[in-house]
């Protein structure tokens, strides 16, 4: 199965440019205030805006990932990549190209704002897991579910080792 969500992603360019008009607008409007010859003090309340907005755009920032998974074939594919210059150039990249047999366990959460995927790779050279992180939440609920199943089958067809 192939999954990505490119077509989900396309709004955060947006979004960061609205955020970015909000934060410039309301420093202006800090220095305004601070400009003019009334008497009024610039408090706290003034520079909540902007924290609100950069805390927003922070998360947009975290949140804001193309993710492509394919399980077609021998191996597994998994690809996070930076939404704001993907045309330009690859950033923020995290890939994981691996064979099925070496799938070694998954964890998917879900948390409702934001959902990763967790999986463990087993490795000959290390002992134990290797274990990639990749950013989940704007796939559609459809694609998530498919792609645990897909990731459930997996597991399923892999031969257990006997002792």
């Amino acid at each position: 199965m192939r999954f990505t969500n490119k077509n989900e992603v396309r709004i955060i360019p947006s979004i960061y440019i609205v955020l970015v008009a909000v934060f410039v607008t309301n420093v202006f409007v800090n220095i305004e205030i601070m400009a003019s010859n009334t008497e009024q003090e610039i408090g706290f309340s003034h520079f909540l805006p902007n924290i609100i907005t950069f805390l927003i755009g922070l998360y947009v920032h975290k949140i804001g990932q193309t993710f492509d998974f394919d399980s077609d074939g021998e191996t597994l594919n998994f690809k996070n990549n930076g939404v704001f210059f993907s045309k330009f150039m690859e950033y923020r990249v995290k890939k994981a190209e691996f064979p099925k047999r070496k799938l070694g366990k998954f964890k998917f959460t879900d948390l409702g704002i934001y959902s990763a995927l967790t999986i463990y790779i087993k490795s000959r050279r290390k002992q134990g897991y290797r274990k990639y992180t990749f950013n989940t939440t704007f796939l559609t609920r459809k694609k998530k579910k498919g792609m645990v199943d897909s990731l459930k089958k997996v597991l399923e067809t892999i031969p257990k080792a006997t002792a």
